[in-house]
């Protein structure tokens, strides 16, 4: 039965209540309903099944809840529910093919049906309608992202998202000069434009050097350098640059690496504009080069343990600005990762050790670099020696004075013990061989679990040499031996995403919450998948996203599929810093439950989000199960 039109009017509000029917223009979302039917499910009822072919209709539960559950060669655990405001079988609409799966109505239900020919139609005439068809999970993790930037606007400045490209900011002519200019014209147009800096460019205006204020002293005064002299005598050179399809996070990091404060911006090779730290963060109360500035002119711990408040703050700002999670927890490590570096840099001065002689190693989430707000220490130490007993006890003392400072600087102690200062961690590059290698030879249930936290190691401070034939190993041996990563895929499905045998969440209750340890039931699940299949086809990758991007062309898999399995997991994190950064939306429990969130305080598009990122986790391990253990 067709609706009136005065249903029309009481349909059109109810669907803008929900994605995508909320962005599409009322014309055509009009034209959506005023072609479509009702129809009523008793509960109980079959909506739809694989024997009626190809479905002719999209259906839009309007009330009630639809369950559908696999057949019997699918896992027992495939079911899955939709509520009021979701729309399926989409898949199968699309691709005129039959549904999977067998729909049930659960309680009275009332759907919308949608031919599919107006959902063809409109796909065309709504961009997006069409977008949601067919990037679903990806359009609601926008919607989803949209919202905590509205939420946390009024807490921020900052008006620059740090994902915009380089050609959005205003240009800025730059001050330039030839390689054969006088150094003292060079200086005088510096003097005369009150700038700081001016870059030497050929005729074809390609970057070849730059000349700073801080240059002159150094380079012209001390030197008694001639004024007339060319430019390019003391110019430095090569210059960082970026182009314009670069995006300011690239930017920010650059200059935080390199102590910069600008950078040049080319198009084609050729100079077009000149990005500055203030343009970055004109808006903003901190900056990421103030810092990591900050931090590397700490002159002890104590400093440092101020100082790193600072990093939960410019984190807070970040997520204001609706930075992804990617960016966030690369951020979050990268600055992490110099405070590091600077406390091993004060505690080597002080104890006159050689770094030379040794690699410190970040593993676990910061080996990924993808460290959230609460987190422990997970690190271990490689030293050259000949005598590893003679010389272990003083790198272990090392090591001890390592840790204990950066638990000082908010970093707890690992209660696992996973750090430099126990002597299981704290190894010859050799003895690190040997222990990897026998973790894979014999694989038991602590192998598989130390597997997990070293096999992602990273070098952060110290000769990275020493640590080449450890990450030769683990990608030599590892796809060397299939029991190896068979019993790591049945250690990676012993969690199991937090779904009910209908696919509804299935929330752990306390004290009137309903809980989801998000990084136990969610992220971890793509991090040991992204792993397992990184081993297995020998990618030395070890963030998560970086893994599943390599490893999708060795596993025929579609850049689409593994770009969901990307934002899936970046969305989980998400989840995480918004309750570890107090964030509105969250539950109370932030300190004590940091990976925990009550799905209560999440509005709509979270919870389908959640809800389709569990699903997508879910298809992830009946994958890992059906490639390694039938």
């Amino acid at each position: 039965m067709a609706p009136s039109s005065g249903l029309v009017v009481q349909l059109r509000r109810e669907m803008q209540r929900f994605a995508p029917f909320s962005q599409m223009h009322p014309e055509h979302l009009d034209r959506l309903v005023a072609q479509s039917s009702q129809a009523y499910f008793a509960p109980g009822e079959t909506v739809l099944q694989p024997e009626d072919g190809p479905p002719s209709h999209l259906y839009y539960l309007r009330q009630g809840a639809v369950t559908g559950r696999r057949g019997l060669a699918e896992m027992a655990a495939a079911g899955f529910q939709y509520e009021a405001g979701d729309v399926f079988p989409v898949g199968a609409v699309l691709g005129q093919r039959a549904v999977t799966a067998t729909y049930h109505a659960t309680q009275d239900t009332f759907c919308l049906l949608i031919p599919r020919e107006t959902v063809l139609e409109l796909a065309q005439l709504s961009p997006p309608f069409g977008d949601f068809l067919n990037r679903r999970v990806l359009q609601f993790l926008e919607l989803s992202r949209r919202a905590v930037q509205v939420a946390y606007a009024s807490q921020t400045l900052a008006e620059q998202s740090l994902e915009a490209p380089l050609r959005s900011f205003a240009r800025k002519t730059p001050v330039t000069c030839r390689p054969d200019t006088p150094l003292g014209d060079a200086l005088q147009r510096m003097h005369d434009q009150h700038i700081g800096s001016i870059l030497v460019v050929d005729d074809e205006e390609r970057v070849l050097g730059i000349l700073t204020r801080h240059d002159v002293l150094g380079r012209v005064t001390l030197p008694q350098v001639p004024l007339d002299a060319p430019v390019s005598e003391v110019m430095t050179r090569p210059v960082h640059v970026l182009t314009v399809d670069d995006t300011a996070q690239e930017a920010a990091l650059l200059m935080s690496r390199h102590g910069i404060r600008h950078v040049p911006i080319t198009e084609r090779g050729r100079l077009v504009s000149l990005v500055s730290e203030r343009d970055l963060f004109a808006m903003q109360r901190l900056s990421l080069k103030q810092v990591s500035t900050s931090i590397r002119a700490a002159r002890d711990v104590a400093t440092l343990e101020l100082v790193g408040q600072d990093i939960r703050r410019f984190a807070h700002n970040l997520l204001a600005q609706g930075v992804r999670a990617r960016q966030l927890t690369e951020l979050i490590s990268h600055l992490n990762d110099v405070l590091t570096t600077r406390l091993i840099e004060l505690v080597a001065e002080r104890r006159h050790v050689d770094l030379r002689r040794m690699c410190w190693i970040a593993l676990g989430s910061e080996g990924r670099q993808e460290q959230t707000i609460a987190t422990d220490q997970d690190n271990g130490l490689v030293f050259a020696s000949d005598a590893p007993e003679a010389d272990r006890p003083g790198w272990l003392d090392f090591a001890r004075d390592v840790n204990e400072a950066l638990e000082r600087c908010g970093f707890p102690l690992c209660k696992g013990g996973v750090m430099a200062m126990n002597p299981q961690w704290c190894l010859t590059p050799r003895e690190w061989c040997e222990r990897f290698d026998d973790w894979i030879e014999h694989g038991s249930p602590e192998d598989l679990l130390n597997a997990a936290i070293f096999f992602d190691f990273r070098p952060l401070v110290g000769e990275p040499g020493l640590v080449a034939p450890m990450r030769d190993l683990v990608t030599r041996r590892a796809r060397a031996v299939p029991r190896f990563l068979r019993q790591m895929a049945e250690a990676a499905l012993r969690h199991r995403p937090p779904l009910n045998w209908l696919g509804g969440l299935d929330t752990a209750d306390e004290d009137g919450r309903a809980l989801i340890d998000v990084k136990l039931q969610g992220t971890a699940i793509f991090v040991e998948t992204a792993r397992i299949y990184a081993l297995a086809h020998g990618i030395e990758e070890t963030s998560t996203r970086r893994r599943f991007e390599a490893a999708a062309g060795p596993m025929g898999v579609a850049a689409s599929e593994s770009e969901a399995w990307v934002e899936g997991f970046e969305f989980l994190q998400l989840l995480r810093l918004r309750v570890q950064l107090g964030a509105e939306a969250a539950a109370p429990q932030a300190t004590e439950r940091p990976n925990s969130i009550d799905v209560n305080t999440l509005n709509d598009i979270d919870r389908r989000v959640l809800k389709e990122t569990l699903r997508l986790a879910r298809r992830l391990q009946q994958r890992l199960e059906l490639d390694y253990l039938r």
